[in-house]
């Protein structure tokens, strides 16, 4: 386990303690589970930039072979 010190704004602090006393949690578990939790957001809106990304360039692509299918689709039907 690593130590860290930080600031702490003092009206972010003061809710901490509010709501840490009243779910009877000590204050370093409490800090883990919310950086855990910050951090998990984190790493989906990182991948849903990737994913944005990465969609952005298939576009052109996926609608032609969608265009294509339909084509097909629709000959198929005709026959």
């Amino acid at each position: 386990m690593k130590n860290v010190s930080l600031k702490i704004d003092d009206s972010i602090f003061g809710e901490t303690e509010e709501i840490r006393s009243r779910i009877k949690k000590p204050r370093n578990r409490y800090i883990n589970e919310a950086i855990d939790y910050y951090n998990k957001v984190q790493r989906r809106l990182c991948l849903e930039a990737v994913l944005e990304k990465e969609s952005a360039l298939v576009k052109e692509d996926s609608i032609r072979v969608l265009k294509e299918f339909e084509t097909i689709d629709y000959l198929d039907k005709s026959v």
